[in-house]
């Protein structure tokens, strides 16, 4: 198929490979394995991981679960805080699959046991240090609280603790990544000693790729659900966590223009189909994406003086090095290693393969 537009090529090869691996891993731990599907949010690429022997899934939102849901996976975690006014239609969902749900206050909890007309799952959100959602681990009095509502609540499971170290992404070295799983790990643990007595089939779940990728000590922990190493990209690869041969995602785009004058090229792709997303180049700028180049049958992969490292909303401009300008012609294609395939992926819609073969996600509703 001729390519004439930004498209997401996906290299089937290397997602096959970064799934078998994390799968490897968590049954070398004994660990639960339920990948985040956000990150390709296809049913055809769900496949491939249920061919792995993945039973269970997680997800971002309602409107994803269903999509799964449909697609035949039938155990299902949402790994957002309930939705309130999504509860109504969360009751068809939970008659027909283990829907497990997640609750982060009192009003979450009084909406779910006021409007849930099916048995679900509840896992307790918390916060180990992503600052974004969740209950910190010391405030056991609301835990307490919220323990004891669920446990006069006839259609609700309580299902355990759950994570997303999510200040991974945040972190400055593979070290401070350790030290970041390892202070998740030890709060996550506290919670479970103080609880397991009383409810002995509690889970711990954690999730987020740079711990799951790299570290090994999972102690006391029961279930992972990392969601971007199924394609990894520029942002992981900045941090330590994947080679440049792991990204499995790549933006193909048109060259539009050439300005020597100010060694820049013009391409067809912005910031609707990449996202914004940025990381700090060698230069101190910041950049929206790697360059490859095709020379004849061979793709080379430019230095980091070259680079994607503006966006609007259809353009990009690259900078290039004098020498490198001759590269780029007016009608050629270039590849474009994205910084956060998970967000470039939900823009792009659906991928092609190396194969020219189109694999759809789930449609925008």
């Amino acid at each position: 198929m001729e390519i004439t537009k930004p498209t997401l090529l996906l290299n089937k090869e290397i997602a096959l490979r970064n799934i078998e691996n994390m799968v490897r891993k968590a049954n070398d731990l004994h660990l639960n394995f339920r990948p985040h599907f956000k990150t390709h949010q296809s049913a055809e690429i769900g496949e491939w991981f249920r061919d792995a022997g993945v039973k269970a899934i997680t997800v971002s939102s309602f409107t994803m679960a269903n999509y799964f849901a449909d697609c035949g996976w039938d155990d299902i975690t949402i790994a957002f805080s309930v939705n309130i006014p999504e509860i109504p239609q969360m009751n068809e969902l939970a008659g027909r699959i283990n829907l497990n749900l997640l609750i982060e206050n009192k009003e979450g909890l009084e909406a779910l046991q006021e409007k849930i007309t099916w048995h679900a799952g509840v896992f307790i959100k918390i916060d180990t240090g992503y600052n974004r959602t969740g209950i910190e681990s010391t405030r056991t009095p609301l835990i307490d609280q919220l323990l004891e509502n669920i446990q006069k609540s006839p259609l609700l499971h309580f299902k355990g603790f759950l994570s997303h170290t999510g200040h991974t992404y945040l972190a400055n070295s593979t070290h401070d990544i350790f030290s970041r799983h390892f202070d998740a790990l030890l709060k996550m643990k506290s919670l479970k000693a103080r609880y397991i007595s009383e409810w002995p089939e509690l889970m711990v779940s954690l999730g987020d790729t740079p711990s799951c990728t790299l570290c090994d000590n999972f102690d006391g922990v029961d279930e992972i659900r990392p969601g971007n190493f199924v394609f990894y990209d520029l942002m992981q690869f900045k941090l330590g966590v994947c080679k440049l041969s792991d990204i499995a995602v790549r933006m193909v785009c048109p060259v539009i223009a050439v300005h020597s004058s100010r060694n820049e090229v013009v391409i067809y792709g912005g910031a609707i189909h990449f996202a914004k997303d940025s990381v700090t180049n060698i230069d101190g700028k910041q950049l929206f994406g790697r360059i490859i180049i095709r020379e004849g049958e061979n793709k080379i992969l430019l230095d980091e003086r070259n680079y994607l490292h503006a966006l609007t909303q259809e353009h990009g401009i690259l900078r290039i090095t004098p020498r490198d300008l001759n590269l780029f012609k007016p009608g050629h294609l270039i590849e474009i290693l994205p910084v956060h395939s998970c967000l470039t992926a939900n823009l792009m819609r659906e991928y092609m393969t190396n194969e020219g073969e189109t694999i759809k996600m789930l449609p925008l509703v």
